[in-house]
């Protein structure tokens, strides 16, 4: 650990921790297990002027800061600078004739949807309950509804942060910092809420359809010409892994490698078995629990993970998925491969399509489709397995999405980063990092130097 003298502490209402203190271990504690911050000095901010007195205070005595609401992206870890914790700022105000909802920086996915529900309405969340929704805005937001309403940085209505210099500022479209910091994560200082617009969604079409190994083939070609066809009112992806024979899962499942198509349709569902006809007929299915579903229910949709566990990932933003592409995919991931991942394919197009207000920093918007590698860090070789992904899926590739760049250690470095964003974006960034952050103090993350260092 970096060697930070501490002669006082900031001055917020919120608890603060140095390392051996009670509560410490537990406060730096977060989904990610595979990357853990270990700062000097951690703040449980709990609510805006505690973030801005924190943020005074690291600017002060040159310490970098990370920001932590549930640890599920972290990839770079803060060692001795100063964490702030977001997750006891957990408000939410719901104004539904505005259809909209301001959030507090540690408001989870399940909190959001459950508080809008109430009102008929519903957020564009991701697949998971526990992520929390700034840090998921911030980096883009594919939604279980992405090719209907497109990205969940598309829909904020104002973001609340506080800048290096320790202003708390609220930013609105037309602003420079708004639309640098919607697609950048924390580069540009803490937010400490989110005013999102809501939609009318109360019940969704979807689920799963799961197949045995003799049909991942055929279900992966099936869902691959099915998508050219699909209205943008259904959104859907195709998950491949070795399901681990362990007591944990179901005894049917136990030691099979199985495709699961994931379903996500806001129309009725009549018209979504017509709809998904054509995957059923590629054969029978060792789960199928497609229905009609309350909008609460939807996580059913993916069922991700709900405990902390290591993790890393890659993913390839993809302009089209010819038959040779998917066939070189299941190449370097399925069963015969003896790559121990977790392969999967979202379907994007639709509204993603559509630029964003105010062009904020989410590019790559011609991608089709997205391909993603899951990964246990200390497999080997791990590093090697996820370039071989990206190597075959090169010819189609037009760059990644930084929200899915899970864990990375030492490869979350700027060329990585720099993948992200169209060239005259990253260049925007840079520049307005120079001005708005100029010693880099937001860096314990997927960074965008200041432009006077960046190479």
């Amino acid at each position: 650990m970096t060697k930070t003298t501490i002669t006082e502490l900031p001055a917020t209402t919120g608890p603060v921790f140095r390392p051996g203190d009670p509560g410490y271990d537990a406060e730096i504690a977060g989904f990610q297990t595979a990357y853990t911050h270990r700062p000097a000095l951690v703040v449980g901010a709990l609510h805006a002027e505690d973030v801005r007195s924190a943020v005074e205070y690291a600017a002060r005595h040159g310490l970098p800061v990370a920001i932590q609401a549930t640890g599920h992206g972290l990839s770079v870890a803060n060692d001795g600078g100063l964490l702030i914790s977001t997750r006891r700022m957990t408000d939410i105000r719901v104004d539904a004739a505005a259809r909209t909802a301001r959030i507090a920086a540690g408001v989870r996915a399940a909190a959001l949807i459950e508080a809008a529900a109430a009102h008929g309405l519903a957020p564009l969340n991701g697949s998971s309950l526990s992520v929390g929704m700034v840090g998921y805005t911030l980096g883009g937001g594919i939604g279980i509804l992405a090719r209907e309403f497109g990205y969940a940085a598309d829909h904020v209505r104002a973001v609340e942060l506080v800048t290096a210099d320790g202003r708390l500022r609220r930013l609105e479209p037309g602003d420079e910092l708004f639309a640098a910091v919607l697609g950048t994560g924390g580069n540009f200082g803490v937010v400490t809420a989110l005013e999102l617009e809501l939609v009318p969604v109360t019940t969704v079409y979807g689920g799963q359809l799961m197949f045995d190994t003799r049909l991942v083939a055929p279900a992966l070609e099936a869902w691959r010409q099915w998508t050219a066809e699909v209205p943008e009112q259904l959104t859907s992806a195709i998950t491949m892994l070795s399901i681990p024979n362990i007591p944990q899962v179901p005894e049917f499942l136990r030691g099979r490698y199985t495709a699961t198509i994931n379903i996500a349709y806001t129309g009725d569902a009549a018209e979504g078995e017509r709809l998904v006809a054509p995957l059923r007929a590629v054969g029978d299915r060792l789960a199928d629990d497609l229905r009609t579903m309350r909008y609460t229910e939807s996580h059913g949709i993916y069922r991700d993970p709900d405990d902390p566990h290591p993790y890393t990932a890659t993913n390839a933003l993809l302009a089209e998925l010819p038959a040779v592409a998917t066939d070189a995919f299941l190449e370097v991931t399925g069963p015969s491969s003896g790559s121990p991942v977790v392969a999967g394919l979202r379907h994007l197009g639709g509204a993603l399509r559509r630029r964003g207000p105010a062009g904020i920093a989410v590019d790559h918007r011609d991608a089709e489709y997205v391909a993603r590698v899951i990964a246990m860090p200390d497999a080997e070789p791990v590093q090697q397995r996820l370039d071989e992904v990206r190597n075959a899926l090169a010819p189609w590739t037009i760059g990644h999405h930084l929200n899915f760049l899970y864990g990375g250690g030492a490869t979350a470095d700027e060329a990585q980063t720099r993948l992200g964003y169209d060239p005259a974006t990253y260049d925007r960034l840079t520049a307005l990092k120079a001005n708005h952050d100029a010693h880099n103090l937001f860096r314990s993350n997927r960074n965008i130097p200041p432009a006077m260092t960046a190479k």
